[in-house]
């Protein structure tokens, strides 16, 4: 064991009892897409919590699912192009009182003298408004009530693993059929890449299917940056291979803590990172590991789980 290895993981150390069941650690498909991606990449935003830059796509991300859920709010009638567009800017003004420093990515305005070198605000808005204009070209929100919107869901499997997530989602048919949405605003991916889109949604078809008993009949994959979707009928086997999967990421993560060897892997990814400045792969050098205190893994239900648009969402 090395010097960075020597303090204590939280997986190792303790464990937070969940309808129960004292679970040892918890995945989102998020977190377990981020050790696939590059175990020094996990680290750093699940154990480090290095902060992270906005980018203007993952912001576009979080605003059109915003309006998207707002949109089910509205009567079916006035579920409409013009609808979304109105619901934008309410929603803009929501999130930068939120998270006021978001503001701060965007540059001057066109013609202003100012500094600064990111997207013109008004441009980037009009990007939004197009990107929910794709949606409709998709599907109809005015035939449709969904069953469920941006659901939390969880489960413990026997390796006392605790898989969690929020569900963009739910349709369920009268005869009981499931559909779980997810929506992207990025564009949809290559062949080589739709295994990797599929993991998450296989991964949500296993938490639901453990919880209801219900292999989801469908999983779909709104890509709102090309107008496509991406539909996959999961079986059970499938979601066992996933969540064998799911529990051998798992164990890769736990030897990682143990060892202190979180090592990078260089791709095509590396481009949307945010953390090149101390990645040995660009000559940087990673902080020591923090002293665990004890932080429960499945305490705080939104602390690590999906966002639209991250470091694994890009093409």
């Amino acid at each position: 064991m090395t010097a960075q290895s020597a303090a204590p993981s939280p997986a190792e150390h303790h464990s937070t009892p969940v309808d129960g069941v004292d679970v040892l650690g918890a995945l989102s498909p998020s977190r377990a897409g981020d050790f696939m991606t590059c175990p020094l990449l996990y680290r750093y935003r699940t154990i480090d919590k290095l902060p992270e830059e906005p980018s203007p796509d993952a912001v576009r991300g979080t605003l059109v699912h915003k309006v998207l859920e707002d949109l089910f709010d509205l009567p079916a009638a006035e579920r409409t192009p013009d609808q979304a567009r109105d619901l934008l800017n309410p929603a803009w003004d929501a999130l930068l009182e939120a998270e006021p420093e978001i503001a701060e990515m965007f540059g001057p305005p066109a013609g202003d003298d100012a500094e600064g070198s990111g997207p013109d605000l008004g441009a980037w808005l009009t990007s939004c408004r197009e990107v929910l204009d794709r949606y409709f070209d998709l599907e109809d929100p005015r035939r449709l009530e969904p069953a469920e919107r941006e659901l939390y869901v969880e489960t413990v499997l026997e390796s006392k693993l605790l898989l969690r997530g929020f569900v963009d989602r739910i349709d369920v048919a009268p005869n009981g059929m499931i559909r779980v949405v997810d929506y992207k605003t990025g564009r949809s991916p290559g062949p080589l890449f739709e295994a990797k889109a599929l993991f998450q949604m296989k991964f949500y078809a296993l938490v639901i299917w453990r919880t209801r008993g219900v292999i989801p009949s469908m999983l779909q994959l709104i890509y709102l940056g090309n107008a496509e979707m991406l539909r996959y009928e999961p079986d059970e086997a499938d979601l066992l291979a996933t969540e064998r999967k799911v529990v051998a990421i798992w164990e890769a993560i736990r030897r990682a803590e143990l060892t202190g060897d979180w090592r990078p892997r260089r791709s095509r990814l590396c481009d949307w990172c945010s953390h090149q400045a101390i990645c040995p792969e660009f000559g940087g050098t990673p902080p020591p590991l923090p002293i665990f205190q004890v932080p429960p893994p499945a305490a705080d239900p939104a602390g690590d789980l999906d966002t639209d648009e991250g470091i694994a969402a890009q093409p």
